[in-house]
C-alpha cells in the first residue's frame, strides 16, 4: 500500500489525536489571520484619517510655517489663495481641495472656559473633501456669510449646548491681538477620530478671515489626488509649475514628509511587523509542541511497523506526510475561520470608543478590519510547512529505535 494512502487511513483511525492537532494548528492560524486583518485595518485607517483630517495627501503652507507651528503663525500664511487653487485643479492628478485656517480657540459659556480648535473650512469644497454629510449628527451645514458653526458632537456634550444654542469663541489674531466672536451652532458632527469629536469647530473660512483679520488668506490647502497617481511625482510637479514669486514662498509636502504623520506611520508599521513576528513564533510554538507529541507519543506504533518490515526512511516520510495532511486540514480551518470572523467585522466594525476616551489619537472610533491576503497565505503556508518539517525531527529519531526495544517502551 502507498504510504499516503497509510498516512491518510492513520489520520482517519486516531480521530481524537487527530482533531486535537487540527484544533491547535486551526487555533494558531487563526489568530494570525485575525491579528493581521485588524491590524492591516487599523493602519488603513490611520492613513485615511491622516489625509482627510489633517494633513491631505498634499498640503501647501506658507515655507516657515511648520517651523512655527506651536506659535500659531497665522501671519505665516497663503495669500491670493483663489488663484492659486484654480492653478492646482488644473493638474490632472488632483482630485479634491480643501482651503483651512486652524487656529486654537477657547469657547465661553455660562462663566466656563473650554479649550477647542477651530478649523475655517469652505463647506461646499468639505462636503465633498471628508464627506461631511454623512457624519453630521443632527442640524445644518453653516452657511457661507454667517457666524454659524458645526461642533464636535463631544465638545458640545462638554459645552452642554444643542443645535440653535450660541456658543463665544476667543482666539488671538494674525496681529496677535485678542478677538471674540458669537457662533450659532446649526449642527452637531460625530467625526470618526475620538480627539476631534471632543475638540474641532468648524465654521465657514470668510467668517474665520475677518474674526482672525487674515484678509483674504488661509492657513494651508490639503490636495487629495486620484487613484493610482504618484503623490511623490505630483507634488514635484506642483512645485515646479506653480512658479510664481509668492508660490516660491510655499511648502509643498507629501504627507510622508510631514514630520508627525509619516513618522508615526512608519513607526506603527516596525510595530505592526514585530508584533506579527510575535504572532508567528507562538503559533509555531504550538503546532512544533503538538506535531512533536503526536510522534513521540507512538513510539510502539513505529517499533510495529518497523518488524513489519517498513525502513527508517519510510518510517520518517510516512509521519510526514501525516503532519502535512493534518497541517493542510488545521491550517484550511484556521483561515476559514480567520476570515469568516474578519469579513462581518469589516461591515460592523469595532468599537474602539471607550477604550480611545481622552486619548489624542488619530484612529476611528469603530475600526474596520480588512483581510491581509499576503498574510493570510503566508500563515497558511507557514503553518503547513512547519507541521510537516517538525515531525522530521522526532519521527527520524523514533525511527533509529529499533523495533524490540520500540515494542518495549510504554
Amino acid at each position: 500500500m502507498k504510504l499516503y494512502r497509510i498516512a491518510a487511513r492513520n489520520i482517519r483511525r486516531n480521530r481524537r489525536r487527530s482533531v486535537l492537532s487540527c484544533t491547535a494548528i486551526a487555533a494558531a492560524v487563526m489568530g494570525i489571520v485575525f491579528f493581521s486583518s485588524y491590524l492591516k485595518g487599523m493602519q488603513s485607517d490611520l492613513e485615511k484619517n491622516i489625509v482627510t483630517y489633517y494633513s491631505g495627501e498634499i498640503r501647501v503652507q506658507h515655507a516657515d510655517y511648520e517651523r512655527y507651528d506651536y506659535l500659531n503663525p497665522l501671519h505665516l500664511r497663503i495669500e491670493g489663495y483663489r488663484e492659486l487653487i484654480r492653478e492646482i485643479e488644473a493638474h490632472e492628478a488632483v482630485a479634491l481641495l480643501s482651503p483651512r485656517i486652524r487656529f486654537p480657540a477657547a469657547v465661553y459659556r455660562d462663566e466656563e472656559t473650554y479649550h477647542a480648535w477651530g478649523v475655517g473650512v469652505d463647506f461646499d469644497r468639505e462636503r465633498e473633501f471628508q464627506n461631511l454629510d454623512a457624519y453630521l449628527a443632527e442640524g445644518r451645514i453653516p452657511y457661507e456669510g454667517r457666524n454659524e458653526a458645526l461642533l464636535g458632537i463631544g465638545l458640545a456634550k462638554e459645552i452642554g449646548v444643542g443645535t440653535g444654542d450660541k456658543i463665544t469663541v476667543m482666539t488671538t489674531t494674525m496681529r496677535r491681538g485678542t478677538n471674540a466672536v458669537t457662533f450659532l451652532v446649526t449642527g452637531l458632527v460625530r467625526l470618526p477620530v475620538q480627539q476631534l469629536n471632543g475638540s474641532w469647530i468648524l465654521a465657514p473660512v470668510d467668517r474665520v478671515q475677518r474674526f482672525l483679520r487674515m484678509g483674504d488668506s488661509v492657513s494651508e490647502i490639503l490636495i487629495k489626488l486620484k487613484d493610482g497617481v504618484s503623490v511623490e511625482e505630483t507634488a514635484r510637479e506642483l512645485e515646479a509649475g506653480l512658479g510664481t514669486e509668492q508660490t516660491r514662498e510655499l511648502s509643498i509636502k507629501t504627507w510622508q514628509e510631514e514630520n508627525t504623520s509619516y513618522g508615526f506611520i512608519k513607526m506603527a508599521g516596525m510595530v505592526y511587523n514585530f508584533i506579527s513576528l510575535f504572532f508567528f513564533v507562538l503559533a509555531s510554538s504550538v503546532i512544533v509542541n503538538t506535531t512533536m507529541m503526536v510522534v513521540f507519543e507512538r513510539v510502539r506504533e513505529i517499533g510495529t511497523i518497523g518488524a513489519l518490515g517498513m525502513t527508517r526512511g519510510e518510517i520518517v516520510r510516512l509521519f510526514f506526510l501525516e503532519a502535512l495532511y493534518l497541517g493542510v486540514i488545521g491550517s484550511g480551518i484556521g483561515v476559514a475561520l480567520g476570515i469568516g470572523i474578519t469579513v462581518p467585522l469589516s461591515f460592523t466594525g469595532i468599537d474602539l470608543s471607550s477604550a480611545l476616551q481622552g486619548v489624542s489619537f488619530e484612529v476611528s472610533n469603530r475600526l474596520y478590519p480588512s483581510v491581509n491576503p499576503g498574510l493570510t497565505a503566508l500563515a497558511f503556508v507557514y503553518s503547513v510547512a512547519v507541521a510537516g518539517l517538525t515531525s522530521l525531527i522526532p519521527s527520524t529519531r523514533a525511527a533509529r529505535i529499533e523495533p524490540v526495544e520500540a515494542l518495549r517502551s510504554i
